[in-house]
C-alpha cells in the first residue's frame, strides 16, 4: 500500500478507537492485518429501529488510491435492509461511490453506515425485493428485520407480533424449536433443509414448498 495510504488509515484507526463520539454509538474497528489494508468494524443497530440491540460486523478494504478513493466496506453479518444486499452484504451509499471526499475519514464512513440503517433510502435501493417490501408492507418489513437482527445479529426479541406467532405455532402442537424453525422459514432465515423437513413431516405435510399458514 502507498504510504499517503498507510500514514493516512493509521491515523484515522487511533482517531475511532479515541472518539468519544464512536465509544457512545457503540462504533469498534480492529485490525486484520497488520499491514492497515483490511479493517473489521462494528456497528451496533441504532435504538428505535428494527436493528436495536443487533452488532453488525463489517468487512473494510482500504485502497492504494486511499484517500483519494473510498474504502471498499460491506456487511458481514447479514441484514434485512434496502441499501444492503440481502445476500452478499453489498452498500449503496452515495459516500462509498461517486459522492466520495478526500477529507471524509473511516470514522465518517461507520457513523454515515450506521446512520444509513435508521435512515433507508428504498428508492435508490442495493436490494429491490427488501426495497419494494419497505414500500408496500411496512409491518412486514421490520417484522423480518427484528427477526433478522434477532438470528444473525443477536438482537433480543422485543416484537410482540413475534411472540403471537410464536405462541399460536405452540398452540398447534409444536415445541418451540420447531415453531421457530417455521417462523424463520416463513420470514425468509435460512434454515437447514434436515430441520424443515422435520417440522413439515410433524404436522403431516410432504412437500417442503407448501406454506405453513401461520396467523
Amino acid at each position: 500500500m502507498a504510504n499517503i495510504a498507510v500514514q493516512r488509515i493509521k491515523r484515522e484507526f487511533k482517531e475511532v478507537l479515541k472518539s468519544e463520539e464512536t465509544s457512545k454509538n457503540q462504533i469498534k474497528v480492529d485490525l486484520v492485518d497488520e499491514n492497515f489494508t483490511e479493517l473489521r468494524g462494528e456497528i451496533a443497530g441504532p435504538p428505535d429501529t428494527p436493528y436495536e440491540g443487533g452488532r453488525y460486523q463489517l468487512e473494510i478494504k482500504i485502497p492504494e488510491t486511499y484517500p483519494f478513493n473510498p474504502p471498499k466496506v460491506r456487511f458481514i453479518t447479514k441484514i434485512w435492509h434496502p441499501n444492503i444486499s440481502s445476500v452478499t452484504g453489498a452498500i449503496c451509499l452515495d459516500i462509498l461511490k461517486d459522492q466520495w471526499a478526500a477529507a471524509m475519514t473511516l470514522r465518517t464512513v461507520l457513523l454515515s453506515l450506521q446512520a444509513l440503517l435508521a435512515a433507508a433510502e428504498p428508492d435508490d435501493p442495493q436490494d429491490a425485493v427488501v426495497a419494494n417490501q419497505y414500500k408496500q408492507n411496512p409491518e412486514m418489513f421490520k417484522q423480518t428485520a427484528r427477526l433478522w437482527a434477532h438470528v444473525y445479529a443477536g438482537a433480543p426479541v422485543s416484537s410482540p407480533e413475534y411472540t403471537k406467532k410464536i405462541e399460536n405455532l405452540c398452540a398447534m402442537g409444536f415445541d418451540r424449536y420447531g415453531s421457530e424453525i417455521l417462523w424463520r422459514r416463513d420470514m425468509g432465515v435460512s434454515v437447514s433443509p434436515l430441520s424443515c423437513l422435520f417440522c413439515y413431516r410433524f404436522i403431516g405435510l410432504i412437500y417442503p414448498h407448501k406454506p405453513v399458514i401461520i396467523t
